[in-house]
Formats: C-alpha cells, sequence, structure tokens
C-alpha cells in the first residue's frame, strides 16, 4: 500500500489489490444477477394425472400449486423451456458461488477489505432478505463505499465507529411492509442471524446491540403529513420485540440526494453491496452538522474532518466521475 505524501488522509492501494479488485467485483456483480435469475425460476413445474387427463402444474418456492392447464403444444413449450432455464441457471450460480469464494480467499490474502466483518455480514442479511433496497448505509460507514469508488483507503480516525446507521426509505413503506409480512419474521431476527447477541436496548428501541458493544440503529426522515402513506411512529413489523425507527433530521435530504451503489470488502474476504447517500449529499449535511452549536463536540469534530474528506475525494480522486455513473436518483413518494 502506497501513502499519498499530497493528501496524508489518504492511503492508495497497490496495483496488485486495485486488479484484485475489480476481478472480484466483476465476479460479484455476476453472482448478484445470477441470483436474481434463480428467483426467477424458484420452484418447480411437474405434470400431474388426473380424471384421466395430464395438467401441467406450477409448484412455488413454500410448496404452492397452481394448474397452468391441461397438455397441450403451448405447455409442453412452457414447461421445456422453463426446466431447460431453471437448469442453466442454477448451474451458473453454482460456478459463480465457487468463484466468488475464490475471491474471497484472494481478498483476504491481498488484504483488500478493511470494512467490519459484521458489516459486510449485515448488509448480505437484508440481501439475503431481499430488504437491501430500503435502506441506505449513511453515517461514518458510507466512507467505506467513497474510498473504494476511488481505490483508496481514508485514515482510520475518520472511519473509526462501532455503530452502524441504516435509513429505512419510508417513502416505499407500503413495499417494504408487504416484504417483512412475507417474510414472517422481525429485522431483529433477521440481525440476529448475523450475530445472535443483538438485542433492543431498553432505553432506544431504535439500536440493537451484541456482546461486543457493536450498535445497529435504524433511523427515518422526518415523517411527513399524509395521512396512511409515512406511519409515525414505526415499528418496523409486527413483532413486538423489533425496532421502531426514529426521525431524524436529515433524513430527507439523505434520500433526496439519491443513492451510491458501491461493492465493499470485508478485512475477512467477504463482500457486499452497500448502498450509500450521494456523496455531495454525505458532504453538505456532514457540513451542516459540524457547524450545529447544540451538537456534542466530539460528534461535531468528526463531522466536520468526514466532510472535509469525501470533498476531497470528489475532487482529487475522480470520485465524482464515479458519481455520475453510479448515483440514481431516488424516486419521489407519488411515484411509488
Amino acid at each position: 500500500m502506497n501513502i499519498n505524501y499530497e493528501n496524508p488522509q489518504f492511503f492508495e492501494l497497490a496495483e496488485a489489490q486495485t486488479r484484485q479488485y475489480i476481478d472480484a467485483e466483476s465476479a460479484w456483480r455476476a453472482l448478484e444477477d445470477a441470483r436474481l435469475a434463480a428467483g426467477e425460476v424458484r420452484g418447480s413445474m411437474m405434470w400431474r394425472e388426473q380424471s384421466g387427463r395430464r395438467y401441467l402444474v406450477r409448484v412455488s418456492a413454500t410448496g404452492g400449486q397452481t394448474s397452468l392447464g391441461p397438455a397441450s403444444p403451448e405447455n409442453e413449450q412452457i414447461y421445456e423451456r422453463f426446466m431447460a432455464r431453471k437448469t442453466a441457471v442454477e448451474a451458473r450460480l453454482k460456478q459463480l458461488r465457487t468463484t466468488v469464494q475464490q475471491h474471497i480467499r484472494l481478498n483476504r490474502a491481498l488484504r483488500i477489505g478493511r470494512v467490519p466483518n459484521l458489516v459486510v455480514e449485515t448488509l448480505n442479511a437484508l440481501a439475503s432478505a431481499g430488504l437491501q433496497t430500503h435502506f441506505l448505509t449513511v453515517g461514518t460507514h458510507a466512507l467505506y463505499a467513497y474510498e473504494t469508488a476511488c481505490g483508496v483507503r481514508v485514515q482510520t480516525e475518520a472511519t473509526a465507529t462501532q455503530d452502524i446507521d441504516l435509513l429505512l426509505d419510508t417513502r416505499k413503506y407500503l413495499r417494504f411492509a408487504t416484504t417483512m409480512q412475507r417474510l414472517d419474521t422481525s429485522l431483529l431476527s433477521i440481525f440476529q442471524k448475523v450475530d445472535k447477541t443483538f438485542v433492543l436496548r431498553d432505553d432506544q428501541k431504535y439500536t440493537a446491540v451484541n456482546a461486543s458493544g457493536f450498535e445497529i440503529d435504524v433511523i427515518r426522515r422526518t415523517a411527513q403529513t399524509r395521512a396512511g402513506t409515512d406511519p409515525h411512529p414505526l415499528r418496523v413489523s409486527a413483532f413486538e420485540d423489533d425496532f421502531w425507527a426514529v426521525q431524524v433530521a436529515s433524513g430527507q435530504a439523505l434520500l433526496d440526494g439519491g443513492r451510491f451503489t458501491q461493492m465493499v470488502v470485508a478485512t475477512n474476504g467477504s463482500m457486499a453491496t452497500m448502498h450509500a447517500p450521494s456523496p455531495d449529499s454525505f458532504v453538505r449535511i456532514k457540513t451542516a452538522l459540524s457547524q450545529q452549536r447544540d451538537r456534542d463536540p466530539l460528534k461535531r469534530r468528526k463531522d466536520s474532518l468526514q466532510a472535509q474528506v469525501v470533498a476531497q475525494l470528489l475532487d482529487a480522486h475522480d470520485l465524482r466521475h464515479v458519481v455520475n455513473a453510479r448515483v440514481r436518483p431516488e424516486a419521489k413518494a407519488e411515484d411509488l
């Protein structure tokens, strides 16, 4: 790893590390696409004899069965196409999982990542549940997405933290609630699959803390006035022992700035996709927080440092070019 002496806040990745990251990201993106394709062919199809006739039956992943009608040339083609695609998709998914495991080992050997393992595991738990697009990783951990996009590492002082802030996009609340209902589990239970010691704090129901003191905060924008579309107080599932998302004044601005998506790597080499606020939004909000006189002085100093770091990444490390390609505007509430 090379030190950037012109800007000592950044450490540039070595050429071998950069090459490995690029290769690993390509494999990871392919695996994500393969998972999506596999989701489209979940379950199976089969032929069933009934009253002397053959019927094509679609079997869902949960065991539900739907008849697609009696045997016919059209249904024969539907069956053959489905089974051929399912076989091909599953074979590709299996191969890509093997490839990604190889990259995880190389990432670890070359010390590609430095995101805390627990953070990557938490992001992957959300992805496995189909909830990843409903949250933005905001605050300190967003720096990992920005530095990774630039092929550098930010000094430890700016990234040191023992908590992760997850901003729930309540503009898509109905979609989120429908997914949670289908999962029939709590958000806390999803995180407990990563670390079973996570429990909600008695005095702060938007925070879960594990046995090591690491915290997950679930936050949201300030509730809007339209009745029924943006409920508050908001428990994130129907389960009694679950998060109550807390309002933060900067939530709307973080959402309005767009979504910056980047693959990040843990210290153990594992990978996850992080959705973070746009870097421009991050700089504006952190700068504003650093100027609030009623804010804790230690937090204000860290806010200022982080705003400076990301501003320098935007200006000096080609992050703005990456932003133009990777930030997607968020849909407005009336469009959802």
